[in-house]
């Protein structure tokens, strides 16, 4: 078993930035790359963005150049860095091994003020 904790999510004017940590536990060995997914009411949950232990990285166009993904192996923590944040980014975020094989953690709540 694997999971998750996300956390710095909070309000954020548009434009700005913010941090997302994503710390695992549990059975870490089995985890080689995190992905970022999000979640707004009456919406899919949506891909965000993946890295790999090795440091390689997707991104969703949508967030392609405003997000980047990073790992700390040595605290088995990943981080989304989010820049230059929109109103259409405000959303639950989630963090797992993609595309989803554990369970879903809480989420951040992640709110764009226009």
């Amino acid at each position: 078993q694997v999971q998750f904790v996300e956390s710095g999510g909070g309000l954020v004017q548009a434009g700005g930035p913010l941090r997302l940590p994503c710390a695992a536990s549990g059975s870490t060995f089995r985890v080689d790359s995190i992905g970022w997914f999000r979640q707004a009411p009456g919406n899919q949950g949506e891909f965000v963005a993946r890295i790999c232990r090795g440091g390689s990285t997707e991104y969703a166009d949508s967030v392609k150049g405003r997000f980047t993904a990073s790992i700390d192996n040595a605290k088995d923590t990943a981080y989304l860095q989010m820049d230059s944040l929109k109103s259409e980014d405000t959303a639950v975020y989630y963090c797992n091994v993609p595309p989803g094989l554990y369970p879903w953690g809480q989420g951040t709540q992640v709110t764009v003020s226009s």
